[in-house]
């Protein structure tokens, strides 16, 4: 479909004023009006998900930020804080008449304290480059989202996201200090301290996966651990998914904590070879990577150990990474699945759910009854570790009915989660895409004091509304992947 001619999208008088307030505060280069630009900030990891924003800032100090907020404030103005756009819950996706922040500009680091293992940084740094800073002086940044190359501080606060090695290590409110908060007012705060424990409220804890709706951290003080003296990764083969969560459930048992424990089916593995060629076993029902970390004495008892369990829960072949080299290239091979699912399948889509270790092998089977029942494919790649799930839901828009069927099976597995004593979400966030389901596993008191929180911090709820809660507009309208409407196909009407 041809794209309309670029135009300027300040028709509303508020929005014009705003755009021109901020290109003399902040500089004609970091206020963006054009429609083609805007439609760059129109979805996040999530595409069947797109708004237009009105208006796209990209500020480049704290100030910046606050003065972008407080014009904001004034006029009752929606806005959405971005960050790299990786997140996979629509949690980003802007609002029509509303403004999106962009923190991409925001990457400088700002300070290192290598005796005591901290580092200040704007909220536009990646995830692994905060790792890279220190790597020379062993240290590193323990949270790892697949996508850590690209996703910036400021989306692992919103998320509060994990990845790989959460088991051993937790999760990003694990390993932040302290943060420099912009509020909904616009003022300036700072919460947290020297530990991650402190007196009083926790606010810290409060905003570190509250999702963009309570504040915009500007600057994030993290806590850096020193690299582990060695490391032992293996990839164990299984005929079944139960045999592969047997072997989870018996080295956790077993007083084992790996760093990582990660496993992958059928359709992942052969979407991961097909685009990595990582050296999986092409036909395995199922493969386990597991991570031991720490001192080379422990570890390598308690490798022997996870060995031995594998190959009493019936592994059909281990494989042991013999140098850095070959483990970069397993962990490679696991952190592309999400992008490699494009290599079997059209469209898909990416959810997140938590359940007990103990029901894995249950909630497998279910799923996959499901999916059969649905005419479609799952694929699965996951922390098995702690039992957050990431069911990918393939389909392919251009065949009648499959988006339709495919948005509902994701829906529904994830609310098997909840069903089977879980979560709707470990680590992707609710955002616009599981929020009609937040009844299935809070009350409605539970929801009203989420609320209560929220408006604490956002009284005139403009900081990335209709993220989160349930409302009648939102569950009313189902939203789900974009459907082209009859006069749009008939080239009478473009979608804008």
């Amino acid at each position: 479909m041809a794209l309309p001619a670029p135009a300027d999208t300040g028709s509303d008088p508020v929005v014009s004023r705003l755009a021109e307030s901020m290109r003399q505060q902040l500089g004609p280069d970091q206020v963006i009006t054009d429609l083609t630009r805007l439609r760059t900030y129109e979805c996040d990891g999530i595409t069947g998900y797109r708004v237009v924003p009105a208006l796209v800032v990209l500020p480049e100090t704290t100030e910046q930020v606050a003065a972008v907020v407080t014009a904001c404030a004034e006029d009752k103005i929606p806005y959405v804080a971005r960050g790299a756009g990786t997140g996979l819950s629509g949690g980003a996706l802007p609002v029509a008449d509303g403004i999106v922040i962009g923190m991409a500009r925001m990457r400088s680091v700002l300070g290192i304290d290598l005796p005591n293992q901290r580092m200040t940084v704007q909220p536009g740094v990646t995830n692994a480059d905060v790792s890279k800073a220190v790597a020379a002086h062993n240290l590193y940044f323990a949270p790892d989202p697949s996508s850590q190359t690209v996703c910036t501080i400021s989306g692992n606060i919103a998320e509060n996201s994990g990845g790989a090695h959460c088991l051993k290590y937790g999760f990003t409110t694990n390993h932040v200090y302290a943060m420099t908060l912009v509020l909904p007012d616009g003022s300036v705060v700072q919460v947290g301290g020297a530990g991650l424990e402190g007196v009083g409220p926790d606010l810290r804890g409060a905003v570190i996966g509250s999702e963009g709706t309570l504040a915009i951290a500007t600057e994030i003080t993290v806590r850096l651990l020193r690299t582990p003296e060695t490391v032992h990764t293996l990839v164990a083969d299984f005929d079944t998914a139960e045999a592969a969560g047997e072997a989870v459930s018996g080295i956790i048992a077993a007083g084992i904590i790996p760093a990582a424990v990660e496993m992958l089916d059928t359709l992942a593995i052969e979407a991961c070879e097909q685009a990595v060629h990582a050296g999986y076993s092409l036909g395995a029902a199922a493969a386990l990577v597991v991570e031991l970390d720490g001192p080379e004495a422990e570890c390598a008892e308690s490798f022997a150990q996870v060995e031995a369990i594998c190959q009493q829960a019936g592994t059909t072949h281990i494989r042991v990474a013999d140098d850095p080299a070959e483990r970069a290239l397993i962990w490679t091979g696991r952190k592309a699945a999400f992008a490699a699912m494009g290599r079997i399948s059209p469209d898909y889509f990416v959810q997140d759910g938590v359940i007990p270790r103990t029901r894995l092998g249950e909630v497998l089977g279910r799923m996959q009854e499901m999916a059969d029942e649905a005419g479609l494919r799952v694929a699965n790649v996951f922390h098995a570790g702690d039992g957050n799930l990431h069911p990918l839901v393939l389909y392919d828009s251009a065949a009648p009915g499959e988006s339709e069927r495919g948005e509902h099976l994701s829906t529904a597995i994830a609310e098997l989660c909840v069903e089977m004593g879980g979560s709707i979400t470990g680590e992707h966030g609710v955002g616009t895409d599981k929020a009609c389901s937040m009844p299935k596993m809070f009350s409605e008191d539970d929801l009203a004091t989420m609320l209560r929180l929220r408006s604490a911090f956002d009284p005139d709820g403009i900081s990335n509304p209709g993220k989160i809660f349930p409302t009648p507009r939102l569950c009313g309208e189902r939203p789900g992947p974009y459907r082209v409407h009859p006069l749009e196909a008939a080239g009478v009407i473009e979608r804008m």
